[in-house]
């Protein structure tokens, strides 16, 4: 169980999941008036009812979604994996003509920074769209033609060891629940395809724009996801329904974050990591603050402003050096006054002198675009009750996936997305006795007791099984206690799996079929823990890590169904 959530009601566990996420990543209020880019509160529904009705939606067959997809990968082997795993799930995941552009950011000296980085990854994506036919700027300038990106970099220490067992390919991690793809095989769906399903219900209001989000976090909004764009620039945020006071500002900790700030007068800031005071000096010369929430890092550009901002960093962008982020580089210059943006900087330790001639550079980038009809920046309220599920720690996996197992309304939201059932087996055979609680999906278990788990691709005699996670699992016999989480293991001995409370164990398959078994415990944060040795492992998570360089994941992942497959015969016989 979440700590946060411990004798806590529901409402209240929500908002604790949402403020520990957002504080993770550094990164509610009364309805505006146009022209501000927020969306209308939900009125007159039931909002845990439209949630529900939501996460069902946005969980089933594409009815529609991004025409263009573009995956930013760290690597080649990562971008070929995403390439062709997303073709395989056109129709399921993805609208079946959409196109698919995986890329990997090839940067010189580190990475990019999520601003060039965006940049960068649609320049590739660009140039790969333009080899078969479509000019993906054109599209875009025409206002009919939707693209997104998802960036998937990192090592996901925090995860460890599942990234660990998809071969470094962190959104590669599968969740218990399947897909079918278009080669008739159901597997486990990956954090990233469920990612691209849930963000595909902003695609038809954001044609002519790119969107842009990260591959390890999905959200359902308690503000309906239809609105119309009326800024160049707009960012997903967690808009408060009361007026930001200096009361509301200090309880809610805004301080502690990247805020989406509207002005009364209808124009749109950035900020970070002020308290009500500071901000309300700094943006004093703008206007009054009318509303700000949290942001959640993702956004979209119109064509115009990505046309510009492309331009602009053509020289950082032939080169692949220098290092920007959006908020500090991009969209704070862009929106703050100058003085204000060197006093923020400032406490980045940026000389004043760096930060004025980037705002100089930024604001003259500005003049050559013609606003039109939008304003410049705009923030889209996904609402203070939206359901967040991050799955970038262990004990995130942990508490999102034995949702499937538990009562009350944002659990019953987490079935309706995955359209995964508690109670009755998925394409499975069990022999086993099964309670009410547990989730089970294309598993085939002959004997034993399955109490409020979660099993997804599970092949066994045996199960003995409370509270537990199992995904990608083939043994002779798993025991497993309260919130011991077995992932993608292999185990022909006769004793079976033995997992104690809280462990976490999975395996690492090479493309030659070898196997390496790692171990940690729930309690393991793995950024804390990346260069020990744990109990029971041959290697340190940044060992295997580095084992796992270069590490084809296709062939790797068909080694890994190799052997569950074949351990699954000796099983039947």
């Amino acid at each position: 169980m979440n700590l946060l959530c411990h004798e806590q009601s529901e409402t209240e566990c929500a908002r604790a999941r949402w403020t520990s996420a957002l504080a993770s990543r550094h990164h509610r209020h009364h309805t505006p008036p146009p022209p501000f880019t927020v969306q209308a509160h939900v009125a007159n529904t039931n909002m845990a009812e439209f949630k529900a009705q939501l996460a069902a939606k946005m969980g089933g067959a594409p009815e529609s979604g991004y025409d263009a997809v573009i995956v930013c990968c760290s690597g080649t082997i990562e971008a070929n994996y995403w390439q062709q795993r997303l073709e395989g799930s056109k129709g399921v995941v993805l609208p079946k003509d959409a196109l698919v552009l995986s890329v990997d950011e090839d940067w010189n000296g580190g990475g990019a920074g999520n601003g060039l980085g965006t940049l960068y990854a649609y320049k590739k994506a660009a140039a790969k769209a333009l080899e078969q036919g479509v000019d993906l700027t054109a599209k875009l300038a025409s206002g009919d033609f939707s693209v997104a990106i998802y960036h998937t970099a990192g090592k996901g220490t925090r995860l460890a060891p599942l990234p660990a067992a998809e071969n470094n390919n962190k959104p590669g991690v599968k969740l218990p629940a399947t897909v079918k793809l278009t080669d008739g095989k159901t597997v486990p769906i990956t954090i990233l395809e469920a990612v691209i399903k849930q963000t595909a219900s902003y695609a038809a209001c954001r044609k002519g724009r790119l969107s842009v989000y990260w591959g390890d976090q999905i959200f359902i909004p308690s503000e309906a996801p239809d609105y119309k764009p009326t800024a160049h620039i707009d960012l997903l945020a967690q808009m408060l329904k009361v007026l930001p006071t200096p009361q509301v500002w200090e309880e809610r900790g805004l301080a502690s974050y990247g805020l989406a700030v509207m002005l009364g007068n209808g124009a749109g800031v950035q900020i970070e990591k002020v308290d009500h005071a500071t901000a309300t000096s700094m943006l004093s010369e703008l206007g009054e603050i009318a509303s700000v929430g949290p942001s959640l890092g993702s956004f979209s550009v119109s064509a115009a402003m990505l046309v510009a901002l492309s331009k602009e960093f053509t020289k950082e962008l032939d080169a692949k050096t220098g290092a920007m982020d959006t908020d500090p580089h991009f969209w704070m210059p862009l929106t703050l006054p100058k003085a204000a943006y060197a006093q923020l900087m400032g406490k980045k330790g940026v000389a004043e002198d760096e930060s004025n001639a980037h705002f100089d550079r930024m604001r003259a980038m500005l003049a050559t675009i013609e606003l039109g009809d939008k304003t410049l920046f705009g923030a889209v309220n996904v609402g203070e009750d939206a359901y967040w599920w991050d799955y970038g720690q262990i004990t995130f996996y942990s508490d999102n996936n034995l949702r499937l197992t538990q009562d009350g309304e944002e659990n019953d939201a987490y079935r309706s997305f995955f359209s995964q059932p508690r109670g009755a087996p998925k394409d499975s055979t069990i022999g086993a006795t099964a309670d009410a609680n547990s989730s089970i999906a294309c598993s085939n278990v002959a004997a034993g007791a399955i109490k409020g788990s979660v099993l997804c691709n599970v092949t066994a005699k045996e199960v003995q099984a409370e509270g537990a996670i199992l995904v990608n699992c083939s043994a002779k016999k798993i025991t497993a206690a309260p919130g011991a989480i077995a992932y993608n293991v292999v185990d022909d001995s006769e004793e079976g799996l033995v997992l104690e409370a809280g462990k976490v164990i999975t395996s690492v398959f090479g493309e030659d079929g070898s196997v390496v078994r790692m171990n940690a415990h729930l309690s393991t944060d793995g950024k804390d823990a990346w260069k020990k040795v744990l109990e029971g492992n041959e290697y340190s998570f940044e060992q295997m890590h580095a084992k796992n360089k270069g590490v084809d994941p296709v062939k790797a992942e068909a080694a890994q169904r190799a052997a569950h497959e074949e351990l699954a015969k000796k099983i039947a016989a």
